[in-house]
């Protein structure tokens, strides 16, 4: 019988999920069945099955890397922040509440029940299933509440590969200190090490490997160098959190600004413009960089009254006087809202009932509602078609302009219905649809209407992370000792 693979971290962002990918890759590849799994994720980034059911973006692009359509058996369980100490609970793909941490961890047993019957269905359709963990699989004070790392990993009877990140230096402690904080029991399930994102010559740490082999008795699988010749989605984006980078710039190139708000949403609704090098796309997050830029796109929010309010206080004049100026403003789902004159909260979906007055640059005014929204999306625009996805609460009326898109199927079913708001002037305009860019004419029909005098290269974005998928097998197989990871018992 074939061993489940658990993908355990030494912390956040150590490149959990990029492994987890890339093994679906391999194992799909080798002609085994292979799905992913994570009990448990905690992101703003999602998207939507074809039965129209929410689940992390991570788990998607894994399901793409092992073939598979996605499936919320594979993350039955997304956590997605709406403030310091509360998240709207995703079950299964559909809307469960909002919960406190308290709230959540005193319901610990009934999360971990669903999480592991998902588990079980997926075990019963495939020979291997790849887990990911969360954050440190090492926090003491978590593990009596914690579903996702070893609970999950001694459910599934799987083995653990323990991955940590060399670039951010301490790649020693993060192995040994992580085993030393394991109970005799987990650290005896942990059979091996992936060290990720190495700069530099790999020899130059053979005797680092060495060391760890000799001091943990455990086997370093390999050392993963750092790639820039592929991208893959991930949960966590470097774009973001090198907001208001703009070391390269070129002030004669036509630019591309997307607002980095503070509860940003489906930030890789962006992947398909930054790229295009026909043009540069920038997150930022400064009323004062407005200037830099030729268009300004604000995009989804997991709490749009609250970025509403940031927006009011910090870039309201701002964008008022780049709209004066002719140039093109686009919001995408909660950057639709925001663009209007008000969003109203009468139920206190996103914290206390009230409303909150929009930028008023769009004639819409949005309710905030349930159930939420989450569909597979088909849709037409100026002469050209395109396919995206809806996530959103609420519902936004028009009292000027014109509707944007026409919706002719969502989740399979035929509709013929409007969507979103452009100015009758055309400057500015909103649309719920997620992943509107990724459709290379309905890119290359955006350019025009955003006024830029540029040609976008006919980037298909399917054939393109397919490719991608490929490139970091490739990588992955050239520097991990892959046989030995998938050898049974490790």
């Amino acid at each position: 019988m074939k061993r489940h693979i658990a993908v355990l971290g030494t912390g956040s962002d150590v490149g959990k999920s990029i492994i987890a990918a890339a093994l679906c890759r391999v194992i799909a590849d080798r002609g085994e069945t292979v799905a992913p799994y994570k009990a448990q994720n905690m992101s703003n980034n999602s998207g939507i099955t074809p039965e129209g059911l929410e689940m992390g973006r991570a788990q998607i692009v894994q399901a793409e890397a092992a073939r598979l359509a996605p499936h919320v058996d594979m993350n039955p369980i997304l956590l997605k922040p709406t403030g310091e100490k509360k998240s709207q609970v995703v079950l299964n793909g559909r809307v469960h509440g909002n919960r406190t941490a308290v709230d959540y961890h005193q319901n610990k047993e009934f999360y971990f029940e669903q999480a592991c019957a998902a588990f079980d269905r997926l075990a019963g359709q495939y020979d291997r299933i790849v887990l990911e963990g969360a954050g440190s699989c090492a926090e003491v004070n978590l593990m009596p509440n914690d579903i996702v790392n070893f609970a999950m990993a001694e459910y599934a009877g799987a083995d653990v590969i323990l991955t940590a990140d060399i670039h951010r230096g301490g790649v020693f402690a993060q192995l040994v200190g992580t085993l030393d904080c394991l109970p005799q029991a987990y650290r005896d399930r942990v059979k091996g090490f992936i060290i990720n994102r190495f700069r530099g010559d790999i020899s130059l740490f053979r005797d680092g490997v060495e060391w760890i082999e000799k001091r943990t008795g455990k086997t370093v699988f390999g050392v993963l160098p750092w790639y820039s010749h592929f991208k893959i989605d991930a949960e966590d984006s470097v774009e973001i959190e090198s907001c208001n980078d703009f070391t390269g710039f070129n002030e004669s190139k036509p630019a591309i600004g997307v607002i980095r708000l503070p509860h940003i949403a489906n930030f890789t609704d962006f992947h398909a413009l930054t790229k295009q090098t026909a043009f540069q796309t920038v997150f930022f997050d400064r009323p004062d960089h407005l200037s830099k830029f030729d268009t300004v796109i604000i995009p989804g929010s997991k709490n749009t009254r609250d970025d509403l309010d940031w927006l009011n206080e910090t870039f309201k004049t701002g964008l008022i006087e780049f709209n004066r100026s002719g140039r093109f403003l686009f919001g995408i789902c909660g950057g639709y809202q925001i663009l209007g004159k008000c969003v109203d909260d009468p139920q206190g979906l996103e914290g206390s009932p009230g409303t909150t007055p929009g930028l008023n640059l769009l004639p819409v005014q949005t309710v905030l509602k349930a159930p939420k929204t989450t569909t597979l999306s088909d849709f037409q625009w100026q002469g050209v078609t395109g396919k995206g996805y809806e996530i959103h609460m609420g519902v936004t009326r028009l009292s000027g302009g014109h509707p944007f898109v026409t919706i002719s199927s969502r989740n399979g079913t035929v509709c013929d219905d409007r969507d979103g708001c452009m100015t009758l002037d055309g400057d500015v305009a909103g649309t719920y649809i997620h992943g509107f860019f990724d459709t290379p004419e309905v890119l290359a029909q955006w350019i025009k209407t955003a006024g830029l005098k540029i040609n976008a290269s006919a980037l298909d974005m399917t054939y393109s992370k397919d490719r991608d998928y490929s490139l970091l097998k490739d990588h992955f197989l050239k520097f991990i000792d892959t046989d030995r990871i998938l050898s049974s018992g490790l």
